[in-house]
């Protein structure tokens, strides 16, 4: 959710000046295919300098998307997700699980019936002849385009969980609530930018109200990311309960013993 402007706080975004951060409106529609074309020219070119590129964030599929050559399907048809979304919302998650597992059974079995947006993004995908599935194979293998370590920063469930809320607050006391009233009020918004954690929730709950539902959706994100740091290949752990300079130290020494470091 990076990529959008005008959602500073909301999503996160860092005060260093990073590729790929801010670059689309909130009325574009993205997709992975976009975002993989972009990211792969910014990472070729930083290797043509002589330098590294450093890769973060976010959900597993644009990380990957980014570090390797998908096959990703064409984006859905205009109003396509909202046509998806609005039966999920009429019929109810059983329903609508219901209707995945006719057209793509292996997909309604590797997603639950309350992962909204999964169900949604499975359902598009049959409706023009792909799968899910694939999507899912492809984000647990091990081929990158170019050599690669990959970290994943690890900490106890209970430091999680008191970071997620210490984040949360910081988010309403640095005026998120503005910033999401002014991005309601600059004009549409797509469906992949309702995606951010919050923007619904801060637009049409109290405070508390909203505080509340983003720190569950935030957990439910971090449980996913938990599972993705698990079941991907090669990927290094390192011990995020220490400074982060201690931190940045490890992942530097590991990347030169495996000469991945240029600069």
């Amino acid at each position: 959710m990076q990529v959008y402007q005008g959602l500073p706080v909301l999503t996160a975004q860092p005060e260093r000046p990073t590729r790929l951060v801010a670059i689309w409106p909130l009325s574009h529609e993205a997709s992975v295919a976009q975002y993989a074309e972009l990211a792969h020219a910014a990472i070729d070119e930083i290797l043509t300098l002589g330098k590294t590129p450093i890769v973060t964030g976010g959900t597993g599929l644009y990380l990957r998307a980014a570090l390797t050559d998908l096959e990703l399907p064409p984006p859905p048809a205009r109003g396509a997700r909202e046509r998806w979304e609005a039966l999920y919302d009429a019929e109810g998650p059983q329903a609508a699980h219901a209707r995945l597992e006719e057209r793509d059974a292996a997909a309604a079995a590797a997603v639950h019936a309350n992962d909204r947006r999964r169900v949604v993004r499975a359902l598009e995908l049959a409706e023009f002849g792909a799968s899910l599935v694939p999507e899912e194979h492809r984000l647990w293998s091990d081929d990158m385009r170019h050599p690669t370590v990959l970290f994943g920063l690890d900490v106890r469930a209970d430091v999680l969980e008191r970071r997620i809320e210490t984040r949360a607050r910081a988010m309403f006391a640095a005026g998120v609530e503005e910033e999401v009233r002014t991005a309601f009020a600059a004009g549409p918004i797509s469906a992949t930018a309702r995606y951010a954690v919050g923007l619904e929730e801060i637009a049409a709950l109290s405070r508390e109200q909203a505080l509340d539902a983003m720190m569950v959706r935030t957990r439910r994100y971090s449980a996913y990311q938990r599972k993705w740091m698990r079941r991907s290949p090669g990927l290094v752990h390192a011990d995020a309960e220490r400074p982060a300079g201690q931190v940045a130290a490890e992942i530097l020494a590991i990347s030169r013993d495996r000469g991945i470091l240029q600069a």
